[in-house]
């Protein structure tokens, strides 16, 4: 179990990192945009990324 939860943070990480590897100035501006929304739609941005998620994970599951 803890071999899978290390996996998948380091798979985060990896994900995490190619945006601002590949375009840093492209990612400075979206996290100022990301930064600039009001609260409830930065909310309702981090729901439906969680959702997707959990879907993702779902299907996998499942097959």
């Amino acid at each position: 179990m803890w071999v899978e939860i290390v996996q998948a943070v380091a798979l985060l990480l990896i994900i995490e990192g190619i945006m601002p590897f590949l375009s840093p100035r492209r990612f400075r501006q979206s996290l100022l945009n990301f930064a600039s929304l009001e609260d409830r739609w930065m909310r309702l941005l981090a729901l439906i990324s969680m959702v997707a998620g959990l879907i993702m994970l779902q299907v996998i599951a499942a097959g």
